[in-house]
């Protein structure tokens, strides 16, 4: 059964860190585009990054960009999001989600597995 868990949400300060993980079980990492999404109180979901199977691009949202870095490490079917400098716009419940064909897509109705999220919550 595939399955994606995201971990390593929590309470921080701004300007803190926090790097979130996406477990992958059930099908082999190497075949899938992984990307991270968002979805804010209110909000719509939103894209932040996406890596490719091969892991050799990567996209990023404006509002990630520069502070967030994506990256995989498939020996341990595993997906990175390093998140620096965080603000409280930044709030939000975080997704990972996979994509088998083609590669990366901002486009979150392209992604056929998604994990149940994880809380990331940036106050004083």
């Amino acid at each position: 059964q595939l399955q994606l868990v995201e971990s390593g949400g929590g309470l921080v300060q701004p300007g803190g860190s926090l790097r979130l993980s996406c477990a992958i079980s059930g099908f082999t990492l190497d075949y899938y585009n992984i990307g991270w999404f968002r979805r804010a109180p209110g909000k719509e979901r939103e894209t932040i990054s996406c890596i490719n199977k091969a892991g050799s691009i990567t996209t990023y949202a404006d509002s990630a960009r520069g502070r967030f870095t994506i990256s995989r490490d498939n020996a341990k079917n595993t997906v990175y999001l390093q998140m620096n400098n965080l603000k409280p716009e930044d709030t939000a419940v975080y997704y990972c989600a996979a994509r088998q064909y083609y590669g990366c897509s901002g486009n979150d109705r392209q992604y056929n597995y998604w994990g149940q999220g994880t809380q990331v919550t940036v106050s004083s």
